[in-house]
């Protein structure tokens, strides 16, 4: 399966997260999984990609020609896609991946990865979508989804559709026996 990882292009302040990353990266290669990520080097993207060439596993890389400009383009990767904008990063990115997993990270890896979500919700595709909960990160986050399904603004199935594990090798598993709620206004 190709999986798309969302992720922090810093490394955090707690080491736990670059332990995350590598968890996950050898997860991914050791079940035989392909990494689909944001194409750079530096950060948890760097840890994870790196981890998963480092087991064996193949990487796929989408950067945005700006970013690879500036030096951070992993050019150790399996292939490597250069784009034009982060719209069309999203784009391939999705095109490529079959799963999508958001570790920690910032404001782009929230971006990305509730696109992704709402595309799941939408019907655009039937892809599963999860959290990595290193550490409880995404604890407050996910409260306030709790909010807003509790607020009826969040159906409850799209709030369960959503995989949220502290465990690589459980979200792994439970994207194989994923299925998607049916798409809003079907």
């Amino acid at each position: 399966m190709r999986v798309a990882v969302f992720c922090g292009s810093s490394h955090g302040n707690d080491p736990v997260y670059g332990r995350s990353a590598r968890a996950m990266g050898r997860a991914l290669a050791e079940g035989g999984h392909t990494l689909v990520y944001g194409g750079g080097k530096v950060g948890l993207m760097g840890v994870v990609a790196d981890t998963v060439l480092e087991h064996g596993g193949e990487v796929i890389g989408v950067i945005p020609r700006m970013l690879k400009e500036r030096e951070i383009a992993h050019e150790g990767v399996t292939e490597l896609f250069v784009v034009d904008d982060m719209h069309e990063r999203k784009g391939r990115m999705n095109s490529l991946a079959q799963a999508f997993i958001a570790m920690p990270g910032g404001p782009g890896t929230l971006e990305e990865i509730f696109e992704a979500w709402t595309w799941a919700q939408l019907g655009y595709h039937e892809k599963p979508c999860a959290f990595y909960n290193v550490a409880g990160y995404y604890d407050p986050l996910l409260a306030f989804m709790d909010t807003m399904r509790d607020r009826e603004f969040l159906k409850p199935h799209y709030r369960d559709m959503l995989i949220v594990s502290d465990e690589p090798s459980e979200i792994l598993s439970r994207f194989e026996t994923y299925s998607s709620p049916q798409a809003k206004w079907r």
